[in-house]
């Protein structure tokens, strides 16, 4: 027995595949991608080829899930697909870097749109500073929130799940909401005309255009990397082979569609030039003050926020579960094992993760963060999905197994390695640091098995 409760419908693990994935980046991203690409065609194909990278990943988890219906999720399939070892890298490097440090990134984000309704928590009001080190009223407000989401989440699975419903809920409706405004409020069929006029996309497609859309692609797949995250929850699931599947392509359409449309909305009601240039770069911003004025922004600051929180609530309920599976296989602390009683969640795995959270959020360097989760998290995921040919020959015997055509994997597998390619050559400021604190997890792996 492992402890954890099977309380979770169908409905719970779709809320958290779709609030872990919906955080700030839907927002933000389309700003930068505009400026790199400069072109409103390359802008909306790379969101749609992003989507269609994130449902081949979720589609072979489904499969992944449905065979090995394990608690751990990610690291449980690489520990029985390759090895332990192998699964012990991938869990130290999501406890560094990829579940903390989007975590901290996310606190940061809820902090920082909240300042914009109270000015008080803004970045600008340091608190004290010591040298070169300054500690900020956001710093502080975005470990108050990791705190109160951790205890929410200490409470017992149901608490967690109950404040994720809300608010997924409340921000999937926010965003149809954007959507249905951008559509019968401020049209613009001229300013659509001119972003997609030929004349304004001078796309030629060489090799320059497909090094820009793996550079590119990036920050929208960032955007939603998350989906994964309910495979670390199997164990507090019910009849979880057949609903973790169903969860990861109904919450994944769920959340590729609302992005392609709030995209498509951007570019039906604001010239290309003023998504590229957006303040902040928070394009949603942009269309409500040209919609409804500037009071608009305060209404925008709040579904932001709600949706940061969100999504941080999902990933701290979570991420605690692969770190308390590798402390019951013994290659992590093993206090981390332990079950209270009362709640039925590893309190002191929740804990751990909130305490390394903070000390990413005061350290500061959310954006260097961010670089390396985004290239170890499709090294892993390339990874795995890979892992599922293995996968077959090694459970030939498991029944009512949910496989996936084989084109979903392989697809997957050759444009996430044509991304890693591209990011490897030309942006290796993503990938050696990202490289190092992978594989610094194999002395440390061989230290623990002491």
């Amino acid at each position: 027995m492992s402890g954890l409760n099977r309380t979770l419908s169908l409905k719970d693990a779709i809320s958290v595949v779709a609030g872990s994935m919906i955080g700030s980046g839907i927002f933000i991203v389309s700003s930068h991608i505009a400026f790199d690409t400069n072109s409103a065609i390359l802008l909306i194909l790379i969101w749609m080829l992003a989507g269609f990278i994130t449902m081949l990943g979720a589609l072979s988890y489904g499969e992944l899930s449905s065979t090995i219906s394990s608690e751990g999720g990610q690291y449980v399939y690489l520990k029985n697909i390759f090895s332990e070892k192998l699964a012990f890298i991938y869990g130290w490097t999501l406890f560094l870097v990829i579940q903390t440090g989007t975590l901290a990134a996310v606190n940061i984000a809820f902090a920082k749109f909240m300042g914009l309704i109270f000015p008080t928590l803004s970045s600008s009001n340091v608190l004290f500073s010591i040298g070169q080190y300054s500690f900020s009223a956001q710093q502080l407000f975005a470990i108050i929130t990791v705190l109160i989401i951790t205890f929410i989440n200490s409470r017992g699975i149901k608490a967690g799940v109950i404040v994720q419903n809300i608010f997924t809920i409340t921000k999937v409706l926010s965003i149809l909401a954007i959507i249905f405004c951008g559509i019968f409020f401020a049209p613009n069929l001229s300013v659509l005309a001119q972003n997609f006029s030929l004349e304004n996309n001078q796309i030629t497609f060489n090799f320059d255009t497909l090094r820009l859309v793996g550079m590119s692609i990036v920050g929208a797949l960032f955007a939603s990397i998350t989906w994964n995250n309910v495979t670390f929850i199997t164990s507090e699931i019910k009849n979880p082979k057949k609903n973790i599947k169903i969860a990861l392509f109904v919450g994944t359409l769920l959340v590729i569609s609302l992005y392609f449309l709030l995209n498509m909305i951007y570019l039906i009601n604001l010239p290309l030039d003023l998504i590229k240039t957006s303040p902040e770069n928070i394009v949603v911003a942009q269309l409500a003050q040209s919609i409804f004025g500037q009071k608009a922004l305060y209404i925008i600051a709040i579904i932001i926020a709600i949706s940061a929180f969100g999504c941080a609530n999902g990933m701290i309920l979570t991420g605690s579960r692969v770190y308390y599976k590798m402390a019951k296989d013994r290659i992590f602390f093993r206090s981390l094992a332990i079950i209270d009683r009362k709640t039925k969640v590893p309190q002191n795995s929740l804990w751990l993760q909130g305490f390394w959270i903070c000390i990413l959020i005061l350290w500061g360097n959310y954006a260097q963060l961010l670089d390396y989760v985004i290239y170890s998290s499709i090294l892993f995921y390339t990874i795995t999905i890979f892992g599922i040919f293995k996968m077959r020959k090694l459970y030939p015997n498991v029944k009512d197994v949910y496989r996936v055509p084989n084109f979903v994997p392989i697809t997957f597998c050759i444009l996430a390695s044509f991304i890693l390619i591209i990011l490897t050559i030309f942006k290796p400021q993503y990938t050696i640091p990202g490289l190092l604190i992978t594989l610094l997890g194999i002395p440390i792996y061989h230290h623990w098995k002491k």
